[in-house]
């Protein structure tokens, strides 16, 4: 049987980074001027969402200018932020459900597949769940396919893991 090389295109955020961000965020703001005295919070809901509550828009915005300014420091990739809109919450506050996104979704692994395809490269990609394997014979051959993957934006952060060689 010929040497079977895959790799797997996934879309991940680390869980404990958020946390880590989202906590060096609250504490920035507690201790900001113009933070004094507003009800400006960030929690999360679950493993996958957190939300973002202030008094106003304006402020809304500068938390959320802080939290990706930590998002960054800590290797927390942007594009897997959704944001959904400002809602009015209790106590004429706002908020803001920011969701993080864990795996690829189906139109997008659609979109990965067809990419691939389209660069007549001697490789096999398959949808596995919420992620994209991708399988040739030569290694060389897989990392051209990467190279192509990483110059087109599909909207949606991609790591490239579990690279093997049999």
């Amino acid at each position: 049987m010929a040497q079977q090389n895959t790799f797997d295109i996934v879309s991940t955020i680390d869980h404990s980074e958020v946390v880590n961000a989202i906590n060096q965020a609250l504490k920035e703001v507690q201790t900001r001027f113009d933070f004094k005295g507003s009800q400006s919070n960030i929690e999360m809901e679950g493993k996958d969402a957190f939300i973002l509550t202030s008094d106003d828009e304006y402020k809304l915005r500068s938390l959320d200018d802080i939290l990706q300014s930590k998002f960054v420091k800590r290797g927390v990739p942007l594009k897997g932020l959704n944001y959904q809109k400002v809602e009015q919450a209790l106590g004429g506050t706002v908020r803001q459900k920011v969701l993080l996104q864990q795996g690829i979704p189906q139109e997008k692994a659609k979109e990965i597949v067809k990419h691939i395809k389209d660069t007549k490269l001697k490789v096999q990609a398959s949808i596995q769940g919420d992620l994209v394997r991708v399988a040739g014979k030569d290694r060389d051959i897989l990392q051209e396919v990467i190279g192509a993957l990483k110059q087109k934006d599909f909207g949606i952060d991609m790591q490239f893991t579990n690279y093997r060689s049999n």
